[in-house]
């Protein structure tokens, strides 16, 4: 999905047993690898691209498996340059998810083109493929499937169909870094993959950042003049691009931080696991549904959601009991604001808009304790006991 807002409830609260996202537990683990790479990069004082962004756009390459990795300012960033890469502009259409955060289906409207959105699978969340086709026209000029939450969309019908119909696939894998499709990790299958290192992302920075990927030499080269004003050489600016380099500081942290995302991936999807065995032996169902990993895919849970009965009484009742958890996303885009002149309606997108009012994100980072992790079950089957003795 692409980049979102840091959770309220990451900032430890007094009334929380615990955090929704604790970064200082990650941060104390790794301090003195991160503050070597931050002493390096101010006593050589060059924060503009240079030799960690290009080390760490290698590294990525080579995580993600393909040729060409670009780094940019952000994931919201990442999609707007890929679709200037793609020459996406007005009178074209883009098909995306009404599911996901504002920057996906944004990046569209943003170059005067025309966000089409296609519900998502209820079991999935990300886009349904058995809807895809029929909202193809002849001014569809791409697709961004969502990897949303860490699971990979179906991509490949979604490649099939794409190749059928000569569309570029833009993958929005902003929370799935180390997911997989078929053995292919995400970013590596569309055209283009944008991916996200938003603090709470699974590879996370101290700030802002994201990084585009690629097989296609032109595409690269194209998104590399388009980070820098659309320059390649200086003060000589062949189109008009954007200023959004990823900085030499944070290339330097994740660098540290990149050496770790297999142990911390690992730590979260233990921790999917133990949640569903807990839940399983509550028998919540079908108060609670929980993710799914369908086969083929490999799950990297940037956020474990569960849809449930009653979800905005159920957090309540949480937060009461010191639990904290987040709502992604609380409003389908196609009936926010900011898109009202598309013209949807309530009810033209029903999955996405049931979701909306269903899904809990739980705490799910690495170092989440087994402790916490039951008394998060214990709460909830609490809650369910108690409504329904009632």
């Amino acid at each position: 999905m692409a980049t979102q807002t840091l959770p309220a409830a990451a900032q430890q609260s007094p009334a929380l047993h615990f955090s929704f996202l604790d970064l200082q537990a990650q941060f104390t683990t790794i301090r003195d690898e991160v503050m070597a790479a931050i002493t390096r990069t101010m006593e050589s004082q060059r924060f503009i691209l240079g030799a960690d962004v290009e080390a760490f756009e290698k590294e990525i390459a080579q995580y993600v498996g393909c040729h060409f990795a670009i780094g940019c300012a952000s994931g919201s960033d990442a999609l707007l340059l890929a679709l200037m890469a793609l020459g996406i502009g007005p009178g074209d259409e883009v098909i995306t998810t009404p599911f996901t955060f504002v920057a996906t289906a944004g990046s569209i409207a943003r170059l005067g083109a025309k966000p089409v959105f296609v519900d998502i699978n209820p079991a999935t969340y990300n886009l349904d493929v058995d809807l895809l086709e029929r909202a193809i026209t002849k001014n569809t000029r791409a697709i961004i499937p969502v990897h949303l939450y860490g699971l990979s969309a179906e991509m490949r019908k979604i490649r099939q169909l794409a190749t059928a119909c000569k569309l570029p696939v833009v993958e929005d894998a902003a929370q799935a870094l180390g997911a997989t499709c078929d053995g292919i990790a995400v970013g590596n299958i569309g055209e283009i993959g944008c991916f996200s290192f938003f603090p709470s992302k699974n590879l996370g920075g101290a700030g802002d950042g994201g990084m585009l990927t690629t097989n296609d030499p032109v595409i690269a080269d194209r998104l590399r003049s388009l980070r820098v004003h659309g320059s390649r050489h200086k003060y000589h600016c062949e189109v008009l691009g954007m200023n959004s380099r990823l900085d030499a500081l944070q290339a330097a942290i994740l660098r540290v931080k990149l050496h770790h995302l297999a142990s911390w991936t690992e730590g979260r999807r233990t921790n999917a696991q133990r949640y569903k065995m807990l839940f399983n032996r509550t028998q919540l169902a079908p108060q609670i549904i929980l993710p799914i990993e369908p086969e083929g895919m490999r799950h990297v849970y940037n956020q474990f959601v569960i849809r449930v009965t009653s979800r905005d009484k159920l957090r309540d009742h949480l937060l009461r009991m010191g639990i904290p958890t987040e709502i992604y996303y609380p409003e389908p885009l196609h009936l926010q604001p900011a898109f009202t002149y598309l013209g949807y309606k309530p009810g033209d997108l029903p999955q996405a808009e049931a979701a909306c009012l269903q899904v809990l994100a739980l705490p799910i980072y690495p170092e989440l304790t087994e402790e916490h992790q039951a008394e998060v079950v214990h709460s909830i089957h609490q809650f369910y006991f108690k409504r329904d003795r009632q």
